[in-house]
C-alpha cells in the first residue's frame, strides 16, 4: 500500500519529452493599457459550453477586482501534441498557457518559457509545494519556469446509464481486464454500441497504450544511470495489444471509429457511442463543459492492475508564461496563476468563491483530484466546499477510495510525445488490420525512438 505522501511524491517523477525546439512564443495583445498591465491567459478548450465561459469570465472579473492594475484577456486554448510546436513557432500562444508535465522541462531548458523563479519563490506557500512535483517545472539548473497544477491518474470512465440498460450494475464497475472485456461484449451485444474504446490518434493512442502497459507491469522505457533504453516491445505491451485485438476482431465490442484523439473520444463517449474508456481522472470537467455529460450518469473506476510492478500512469499540467512577456507582464501572469489555480487549494474564501461560481454556472464541483501540496491540504480544501459538491460522490468512489493504494507511475522520461505518436500507429494498425504484426510494429517503435535518444546522448 502506498501512503498519500508517497503517492504525491511519486506523481511527478517525470522528465523531458524533447524535440520542441521552435521559436519563442509571444503574448499577443499584452501590454500597458491606461497605466494597467494587460495579459492574455489561456481560458477554456474551444467548443466549451456558454455556461463554462461565463464561469471563467466571472473569475476574471473577480481577479481584476482584486488586482485593479491588471487587465486579463482570455484566449481559447487546447494543448495537443501535433499542434503545439506550430503554435510555439508562430508566436500565437497567450502570455499564460499550459503544457503537460512531459514537455515543461524541455521547453525550460530551451529558453522557450519565462524564468519566474523570483515570482514563485515570493509566494507565501512556495515551500509547501511537493518538491518532486515542482521539479517538472524547473530547468536542469534548478530555475523555475512554471507552476504545476491538476495532477491526474488514469481511471476507467464509464456511463452508468448504459451499464444499467445493458443489465450491468453501475455500482460494480469492472475490476479486472477480463471483466472489462466481458462487460464490453455484453454492452455491445445488447445495445449495439462500443462497449469499450481506447484513444488512437493525436499522440493519445500511445499515451493510453502506455497506461495499459503500466497496468500489467511493463514499461515503455527503462533508465539505468545515464542510459535510457526503449522497451516498447515488452511482453505487457504485447499482451495489451492482443487484448485489444481480441476485443476488436473476436468480440466486435470496440465499435467502428478507430480515429479518436482526446476531444474525439470525449465526444464519442458523451454522445453515448461507447460505454467505457480509460482516461485521466480529471476528464469529467471537459465532458460537462464540451460534451454535455450529466455527472449523474458518469462513473469513474480504478484502472485494473495485474502482475508485478503494475501501477497507474499519472501526469498533469504546468501553467507557464511566455518568455516574450515583459517583467511586469510576467509578474501579473504569476498573480493570475496563483489566483486561478492555487488559491482555491489554500484559502477557504477563495475555494468557496470558486465553487459558488462553478455551481451557479452548472459546472461540476467534486471532480476527483490528486494533491499538489499533500493529501492533508487537499482534504482540507475539499472540506471547505463539501456543501457545493455536485458530482455524486458514490459515482466516483470506486476511483477516489482506491487511488491512494495504487502505485503511481510517471510517463516515459525521454522523447515522450514522439514515443506516443509512434505508438498511435501501432494501436491503429491492430484495430484496422486483423493480421497486424504486433512484434514487428513494436520493434519498429523501439528503433525509431531509440535513435532519437541516442542522438541526444551524443550532443
Amino acid at each position: 500500500m502506498k501512503s498519500p505522501r508517497k503517492v504525491a511524491a511519486i506523481l511527478a517523477v517525470t522528465a523531458v519529452a524533447g524535440g520542441l525546439l521552435a521559436g519563442c512564443s509571444a503574448g499577443g495583445d499584452s501590454g500597458n493599457s491606461n497605466g494597467k498591465v494587460a495579459i492574455t491567459v489561456a481560458s477554456l478548450i474551444p467548443g466549451s459550453s456558454a455556461d463554462a465561459f461565463t464561469q471563467f469570465n466571472q473569475r476574471v472579473k473577480d481577479f481584476e477586482k482584486a488586482n485593479p492594475n491588471i487587465l486579463v484577456k482570455p484566449v481559447e486554448y487546447q494543448w495537443t501534441g501535433p499542434t503545439f510546436s506550430a503554435q510555439l513557432a508562430a508566436g500565437t500562444l497567450p502570455d499564460v498557457f499550459n503544457v503537460p508535465f512531459t514537455d515543461s522541462k524541455t521547453l525550460a531548458n530551451a529558453g522557450q518559457l519565462a524564468d519566474i523563479t523570483s515570482e514563485v519563490k515570493a509566494l507565501p506557500y512556495a515551500s509547501k509545494f511537493n518538491q518532486s512535483l515542482l521539479a517538472v517545472a524547473k530547468n536542469d539548473a534548478g530555475d523555475i519556469f512554471g507552476i504545476p497544477y491538476g495532477p491526474y491518474a488514469y481511471g476507467l470512465s464509464y456511463n452508468r446509464a448504459l451499464f444499467t440498460k445493458a443489465g450491468l450494475d453501475p455500482d460494480k464497475p469492472p475490476t479486472s481486464w477480463d471483466e472489462v472485456r466481458s462487460d464490453a461484449k455484453q454492452i455491445s451485444d445488447k445495445l449495439g454500441i462500443a462497449g469499450f474504446m481506447v484513444f488512437t490518434s493525436g499522440n493519445t493512442g500511445g499515451w493510453g497504450l502506455t497506461e495499459q502497459t503500466y497496468s500489467r507491469g511493463g514499461r515503455m522505457e527503462v533508465t539505468k544511470g545515464d542510459t535510457t533504453t526503449v522497451t516498447a516491445d515488452n511482453a505487457q505491451t504485447v499482451a495489451a495489444l492482443k487484448f485489444l485485438q481480441q476485443m476488436r476482431w473476436d468480440d466486435n465490442s470496440l465499435g467502428s471509429n478507430f480515429n479518436l484523439d482526446w476531444s474525439g473520444m470525449n465526444q464519442y463517449f458523451g454522445s453515448g457511442q461507447t460505454a467505457m474508456y480509460p482516461s485521466g481522472s480529471d476528464v469529467l470537467t471537459s465532458l460537462v463543459q464540451q460534451n454535455g455529460v450529466d455527472p449523474k450518469d458518469y462513473g469513474l473506476a480504478l484502472i485494473p492492475t495485474q502482475g508485478d510492478n503494475s501501477g497507474v500512469l499519472s501526469g498533469g499540467n504546468v501553467a507557464v508564461v511566455s518568455p516574450s512577456a515583459s517583467k511586469a507582464e510576467q509578474q501579473a501572469s504569476v498573480k493570475w496563476i496563483d489566483f486561478y489555480y492555487m488559491q482555491k487549494l489554500l484559502d477557504k474564501s477563495s475555494a468557496i468563491a470558486d465553487a459558488k461560481s462553478l455551481v451557479a454556472n452548472k459546472q461540476p464541483v467534486g471532480v476527483p483530484q490528486l494533491p499538489i501540496f499533500d493529501k492533508k491540504q487537499l482534504d482540507t480544501s475539499l472540506g471547505w466546499i463539501d456543501s457545493y459538491i455536485n458530482v455524486p460522490k458514490a459515482n466516483v468512489a470506486p476511483f477516489q477510495n482506491g487511488i491512494f493504494d495504487q502505485t503511481i507511475i510517471p510517463e516515459p522520461a525521454k522523447h515522450t510525445q514522439e514515443l506516443y505518436a509512434a505508438l498511435d500507429s501501432v494501436v491503429q494498425a491492430v484495430l484496422t488490420d486483423k493480421n497486424a504484426d504486433i512484434d514487428a510494429l513494436l520493434k519498429g517503435v523501439n528503433t525509431q525512438i531509440q535513435a532519437l535518444i541516442d542522438a541526444d546522448a551524443k550532443k
